[in-house]
């Protein structure tokens, strides 16, 4: 009679004991019959990986995206064939234009039924081609260990992203004998000291230099050599679209963010710069407002540009000097250089002050100033806190007003997600049971995920929830305002009561009409221990910041 091998399993469990050594301790995710054997072979690890149950795809694969943003560690999600893997693939492209580490782990057909259109069967190859770097299915059972080593080795090198793994039922359901595979190794490309010695030689001779910090990759060490050398050599330092918390924004250095609806004396400022350093932001559109702040493919100063992968370098503009770093490499570098005595040492200044100035609340219609809501919110919360949004024009009122504390205080899709503050704010809680989360929400953006409060109240996760309510898709009503005058289709929205939809979450509410109203509303969430809902009701006049929605229009 022949003997199982001690190490022999189903694949399930060889599955679950590879993420196990690779570190992971929290994984979302929606249960599917489709890697039941994977679920099972958690119930050995309960008390050292937890996974997170979640109400819908879409929303676990973005806990995973906000989670590895707040770590630094791969974002795990495990989601079913077919539908699942169609809703998780919102999280899956807000981690790749991210930069995000992520393993998306999904079930799949047995491999006796592929390319049959079998039940709920997807090529997930052809499906994710366009939103991860790697796209495997583990046909084997004794070579789970090789796939699951290799997806997260890619998944953190060069320039971070999402890497998929399809998981055939048969394959999870087969015994095989493990083969243990250490954790993967973060491999970074080591900086080039020659080329870094001519860029910045070029740089120090200089008399407007400016430095673009953004992307992924960062750590926290990084951030802070940055701004040390920064505010030695008096250098200005902007940060591209949703990475603005890569700097404290009271910080003397930080001279405002590259987003939608940029500072015109920033844009200005970069454009007049004689010598740009671009440190881990690939000057993307947004950033670049749709590619107008700098020339394509030669820009109008010399550019110095940092990224963590070559592949990305020259893809849109032509670098002087092309540096392949990470972050860290470079700015731990940085320490090194000196400014020459022609650069105007009063720039520095003058960007921070230009910053504030533009921070200032401005006037909207109605009876609630939400920039002036948003401005006092740094008087109300620690310096810490954690604040999430998705997309709608609500949130440039949180980017402009609102000076994040620093290194992980924004949770933001650089993608323009929406859906997305919610389930960010709720990983965050997960993550760190006692750091403040508040996710800022349009009434819009709010019910393309509010299901997850769900996942919220079973992991006593409650973030503060702020919702803007003006009843429609504000974005998408603003373009069709401009483009087509008084001529409204399918923008307008009908909301639930929300007071009443946080009470059926048992969380406390507040429905604010005018702008004195806020202060107290914010404090008892605060002290609530369910966290809160605070929904602003504001004039549907007030489009953004500084238009209203009767003014636009051709």
């Amino acid at each position: 009679m022949s003997q199982t091998h001690p190490n022999t399993m189903h694949g399930g469990q060889i599955l679950a004991n590879a993420l196990v050594r690779q570190g992971v301790e929290l994984a979302f995710g929606v249960p599917g019959e489709s890697f039941l054997p994977l679920l099972d072979g958690l119930v050995d690890h309960q008390d050292r990986l937890k996974f997170i149950t979640c109400r819908q795809e879409g929303g676990a694969a973005y806990m995973a995206e906000a989670y590895a943003k707040l770590t630094g560690k791969p974002g795990v999600v495990m989601v079913t064939r077919g539908p699942g893997a169609a809703n998780a693939l919102i999280g899956v492209h807000t981690a790749y234009q991210d930069s995000t580490p992520m393993v998306v782990l999904i079930g799949q057909v047995g491999t006796d039924m592929v390319e049959r259109e079998a039940f709920q069967e997807m090529d997930y190859r052809k499906v994710y081609s366009e939103c991860a770097k790697w796209v495997g299915s583990i046909d084997r059972t004794d070579r789970i260990d090789e796939f699951v080593s290799h997806a997260f080795h890619l998944a953190q090198s060069g320039r971070k992203g999402p890497v998929v793994l399809a998981l055939p039922e048969d394959v999870l359901f087969k015994d095989a004998q493990e083969r243990i595979t250490p954790a993967a190794q973060i491999i970074t490309t080591g900086l080039d000291q020659t080329l870094f010695a001519n860029a910045m030689q070029d740089f120090a001779k200089a008399k407007r230099p400016m430095v673009i910090a953004g992307g992924g990759s960062w750590t926290k060490t990084a951030c802070h050599a940055l701004s040390a050398w920064a505010n030695r050599e008096q250098i200005p330092v902007a940060t591209s679209f949703r990475s603005q918390d890569l700097l404290d924004n009271l910080d003397p250095c930080f001279a405002g963010d590259l987003g939608i609806a940029a500072n015109p004396a920033l844009v200005k400022r970069v454009q007049e710069a004689d010598i740009l350093l671009v440190i881990g932001e690939r000057l993307g559109e947004m950033t670049m407002a749709g590619y107008t702040v700098l020339t394509v493919p030669k820009t109008q100063m010399p550019l110095i540009h940092v990224l963590p992968s070559p592949d990305e370098l020259g893809r849109v503009y032509y670098a002087d000097y092309p540096i392949s770093a990470s972050p860290q490499a470079f700015c731990e570098a940085l320490s090194s250089i000196t400014m020459g005595s022609q650069y105007e040492r009063g720039s520095m200044q003058a960007a921070h002050d230009a910053y504030l100035a533009f921070s200032k609340p401005t006037t909207i219609p109605g009876p609630v100033q939400l920039s002036e809501i948003v401005s006092a919110l740094q008087s109300h919360l620690p310096r810490n806190a954690i604040l999430t949004n998705g997309a709608g024009n609500f949130a440039a009122f949180l980017h402009r007003f609102y000076p994040y504390g620093g290194f992980k205080s924004q949770l933001a899709p650089a993608n323009g997600s929406m859906g997305y503050g919610l389930p960010a704010a709720i990983a965050a809680k997960i993550v760190d049971p006692k750091r403040v989360a508040v996710a800022f929400c349009g009434d819009g953006d709010f019910m393309m995920n509010c299901q997850e409060l769900a996942t919220a109240m079973r992991y006593q996760a409650k973030p503060i929830v702020i919702i803007v309510n003006n009843g429609m898709y504000g974005t998408i009503r603003m373009h069709q305002e401009r483009e087509y005058k008084a001529r409204v289709s399918g923008t307008e929205l009908t909301n639930p009561n929300f007071i009443d939809f946080a009470k059926s979450f048992s969380m406390p509410a507040y429905r604010i009409e005018k702008t004195e109203e806020f202060a107290s509303a914010i404090q008892a969430g605060l002290k609530s221990p369910e966290g809160a809902i605070i929904e602003i009701v504001i004039d549907p006049e007030a489009i953004s910041p500084s238009k209203r929605l009767s003014e636009l229009g051709r």
